[in-house]
């Protein structure tokens, strides 16, 4: 598994499971469930935030906050 601000533009991936952090919570109530296929659309550029689709819309996240999810590459 990988952590979500490892990943490259362009790849898709599903959320597998959270680090224990308050931010959590917010992150599922944006749609960051465990089983949730993500795609990383773009990264700013001096690296912070990202932008992901998720559940239907485009969500930005910072990099601490990234780093939080832990995700698996779709083959």
């Amino acid at each position: 598994m990988k952590r979500l601000s490892e990943i490259e533009i362009g790849k898709t991936v599903i959320i597998k499971s959270f680090e224990k952090n308050d931010i959590f919570i917010k992150l599922m109530e944006m749609g960051c469930v465990p089983g949730e296929t993500i795609k990383v659309e773009q990264v700013a550029p001096l690296g912070d935030p990202i932008s992901i689709t998720v559940a239907g819309y485009n969500l930005s996240l910072r990099l601490n906050e990234a780093e939080f999810i832990f995700v698996e590459e779709m083959i």
